[in-house]
């Protein structure tokens, strides 16, 4: 009988990686901010974000497994093994040092930087873009790229003193979509506000103070456009340059008693009031209009 494991292409080493084995220990290092930023690299830890790291070419470097994981997930090794990347069998003991999980479910990738040139995202003609203003939560970081990635966003900038995006909990937070949009780190926030503004795209500040309300610009049609969101810290909101570069500072709506939306919430409203948008054709709702006013 053929065992599932067979048809990896599993490390020369014999026996299984420790936490002592040289690659195992370089890799747990990626725990630190300071060291993946030496090395360009990352760790993307569970089946899901293995899967969608395996499906961006060129992205993973090693592919570290319990045994059982990756027999388990053979799909997701014979792929890997597939692209040449390297599948390596560890302890528990290892899988446990790579992972911030309690329960890690035996897989980890050794991911490259996926960082794309501000220039070359706007380059692309993104119509949908959020730009995460000195976010400095990972979880709040990682949900709100997970939820650009869903409405259409075409890039996500950290920009500023943003979280880092390939921090341990935004990885898992954004659920695999790190590997799906462009993501742009971009030191001058309001240098980054210009260059997007230079490409066509409007300029949208959130703040719960904002004069525009968010239902009213999507009434006028003004969300139809490519469009840009600015979304600040849940604690400290925008910083006031930011907020005075926009086109417009949007609130959204409460229409009942509660004080606030948190910064996911507020970002999904936004990011789907806009995707809703972008995918009426322009002239459809001038023509519905046109229709009801007659």
């Amino acid at each position: 009988m053929q065992s599932q494991s067979q048809g990896r292409r599993l490390d020369a080493v014999p026996g299984l990686f420790t936490t002592r084995t040289p690659r195992v220990a370089a890799a747990r290092r990626l725990h630190r901010r300071r060291d993946r930023e030496q090395a360009g690299r990352f760790l993307a830890e569970g089946p899901q974000a293995v899967r969608e790291a395996l499906a961006r070419a060129g992205t993973v470097v090693e592919l570290f497994g319990t045994p059982a994981a990756l027999d388990r997930y053979a799909d997701l090794a014979a792929t890997a093994a597939r692209a040449d990347v390297p599948v390596s069998e560890v302890t528990d003991d290892a899988l446990a040092a790579l992972t911030e999980t309690v329960a890690p479910q035996g897989l980890v990738a050794l991911c490259r930087h996926l960082d794309v040139p501000l220039e070359a995202a706007v380059a692309r003609g993104p119509r949908l873009v959020a730009v995460l203003a000195g976010i400095r939560d990972p979880g709040n970081a990682g949900t709100v790229l997970r939820t650009a990635d869903a409405a259409g966003a075409g890039a996500v900038i950290f920009a500023g003193e943003a979280v880092d995006p390939y921090n341990g909990k935004c990885v898992r937070a954004s659920a695999g979509s790190l590997f799906h949009v462009d993501v742009v780190r971009a030191a001058d926030p309001l240098a980054a506000v210009e260059a997007l503004r230079a490409a066509g795209l409007e300029i949208f500040a959130t703040t719960g103070y904002g004069d525009s309300d968010l239902d009213d610009l999507a009434d006028a049609g003004r969300l139809s456009a490519p469009t840009a969101w600015l979304f600040g810290s849940e604690a400290h909101g925008l910083p006031d340059e930011l907020t005075a570069a926009a086109d417009a500072r949007v609130r959204v709506p409460l229409h009942g008693r509660a004080e606030s939306l948190n910064l996911a919430a507020a970002a999904a409203v936004c990011l789907y009031s806009s995707a809703r948008a972008l995918r009426v054709p322009r002239g459809t709702r001038d023509t519905a209009g046109e229709s009801a006013s007659s």
